[in-house]
C-alpha cells in the first residue's frame, strides 16, 4: 500500500494532484484492455500461448511481438496496481 500526504490548504491543489492520479489509472486500464485485446487476437489466430510450441511455426516477428505486449501488459498491471494503492492523507 502506498500512503500519498499532501500537505497544503488548497482544495484546488488536492483535488488537481489526485485527479492527476485518477486520469493516469484511466489511462493504464485503457491500455491494458487494448493490451489485452491484443494479445486475445494472437491467441485467437494461434492457439494457446506457448512459446515452446509457436517457436518455428510462426513468423519471428510476430512472436516478438506477442512476447513484447505480454511483457507490456505486465508492465501496465504493475504500475496500475501502484496507483490504485495510494491512499491519500491531507494534512
Amino acid at each position: 500500500m502506498t500512503r500519498l500526504v499532501v500537505e497544503t490548504d488548497n482544495d484546488w491543489t488536492k483535488k488537481k494532484i489526485k485527479g492527476a492520479i485518477h486520469l493516469e489509472i484511466k489511462l493504464l486500464k485503457k491500455a491494458v484492455l487494448r493490451t489485452q485485446q491484443k494479445l486475445q487476437d494472437f491467441e485467437d489466430k494461434y492457439g494457446k500461448l506457448d512459446r515452446d510450441s509457436l517457436y518455428g511455426k510462426i513468423d519471428d516477428m510476430e512472436l516478438l511481438e506477442w512476447e513484447g505486449e505480454l511483457e507490456t501488459l505486465k508492465r501496465f498491471q504493475e504500475k496500475l496496481k501502484s496507483l490504485e494503492e495510494i491512499t491519500f492523507e491531507y494534512k
